[in-house]
């Protein structure tokens, strides 16, 4: 038996204990409007390997999952902020990437198709409005979110909502400053502050308790994280350290296959703690491998987002992913609104193999409709098994925020 019939088999016969279990973890959490899970299945385990909380590709997803976006979009922000009526779409400021605008000008139609009242605008003040084309042929209006007391004006229209595209890997700490609006994704959670390791710290707690709940190996679920702190990539000293860190990460989840017969060898992914856009990531199959590294990979470690030194990694578990075919490596990208699983669609690349990091140049997005996932690929249950993975995930980020102290603005 498959590991997704495995997982999907112990779901329905305890369907009612996982169902108690994630209520049960959920109560007294707030939950950001959003999130998105990159998830690899490598036929022994299924899970996450990245977690973002201000997705872009909402233009990925496919044309059902778009009305479901819609029925649960209005019901989040009928729930949690009932008295939002005009909203702020928050957006990246320094990208001419259509196919971003894509996403953005998709999102604000799943936010007006909800019944609101939206505006797109940058997080400063500027002579505007401004336009941009998306990859689709269609037009953003794009205003500026200027700064009125403790509120934003968008040429004069007023929103009592801010939903943020914007990851916030600057801070924007002069834009942000005493501004007292309901903020969904909170500004606290963008990546000037976050870090990679406290969302895997909760997810992997979170997935030990639930297969423990529903009667599985937690194995299954987890993906072993360790944090490398004072990182320098240009030290020779200090990737020695990190090389013998590699070596004993890898030593140290070998027993782990050994013990349930898993003939792959366990490799890693050395990532930046803070990163985003696939950046600062790097493949390791051992630490003589990170001592080798040559200029390209040491300059790929170097720089973040937005020119940001790294100067913290985490060591990861790397997953192969078991799904290929037709010339192509893929993993499944699911994305969230609140709680609820509302999309998703395919990650494919034709130059990148298994075990690769395939959120990079080159990468093509397919169909995946959650609808479809029930009969595909052979009839296997796949949208329960990625649904809850999914699940886990936007809860990971719910204990994530809460451990943080993070302020829901406006949330109820």
């Amino acid at each position: 038996m498959s590991i997704q019939d495995k997982i999907h088999q112990a779901l329905v016969e305890n369907q009612e204990r996982a169902l108690q279990w994630f209520r049960d973890q959920s109560s007294g959490l707030s939950w950001t409007v959003y999130s998105s899970f990159d998830i690899r299945n490598s036929g022994y385990k299924v899970a996450p390997v990245d977690a973002n909380i201000f997705p872009a590709g909402f233009n990925n997803i496919c044309g059902q999952d778009f009305d479901h976006a819609v029925e649960l979009m209005g019901s989040f922000l009928k729930q949690h902020y009932s008295g939002a009526k005009c909203i702020a779409l928050i957006t990246e400021e320094h990208t001419n990437n259509a196919f971003y605008w894509q996403n953005v000008w998709t999102l604000s139609e799943i936010i007006r198709n909800a019944g609101k009242e939206v505006r797109v605008a940058l997080p400063k003040a500027f002579e505007g409005p401004i336009e941009v084309q998306t990859s689709g042929g269609q037009k953003v209006e794009v205003f500026s979110a200027e700064r009125k007391e403790s509120g934003l004006s968008l040429n004069g229209f007023q929103p009592d909502l801010v939903i943020s595209n914007n990851d916030f890997s600057e801070e924007y700490g002069e834009w942000i400053s005493g501004l007292d609006l309901a903020f969904t994704p909170p500004h606290a959670l963008g990546w000037h502050r976050r870090k990679k390791s406290s969302f895997f710290t909760q997810y992997n707690q979170l997935a030990t308790e639930f297969s423990e709940a529903i009667g599985l190996d937690p194995f299954v679920f987890r993906v072993e994280t360790k944090i490398f702190d004072q990182f320098d990539i240009g030290d020779e000293s200090n990737r020695q350290q990190l090389a013998g860190s590699v070596d004993q990460f890898i030593a140290d989840l070998q027993p782990e296959f050994d013990q349930r017969g898993i003939d792959s060898k366990p490799f890693v992914f050395v990532k930046n703690n803070s990163g985003t856009y696939g950046l600062g990531i790097l493949q390791a199959d051992g630490g003589d491998e990170v001592l080798s590294w040559n200029n390209k990979s040491r300059k790929k470690m170097k720089a973040s987002k937005g020119g940001k030194g790294i100067q913290q990694v985490i060591i990861q578990e790397g997953i192969p992913t078991d799904m290929t075919g037709n010339g192509e490596t893929s993993e499944p990208v699911i994305y969230m609104i609140g709680s609820e699983p509302a999309g998703g669609f395919l990650r494919t690349h034709s130059a990148k193999g298994p075990t690769e990091n395939l959120n990079s140049p080159g990468a093509i997005y397919k169909r995946l409709c959650l609808s479809d996932l029930t009969i595909a690929w052979e009839g296997k249950p796949l949208e329960s098994v990625y649904g809850w993975v999914a699940r886990m995930g936007a809860l990971a980020i719910a204990k994530e925020a809460a451990a943080a102290g993070v302020d829901f603005n406006g949330y109820s």
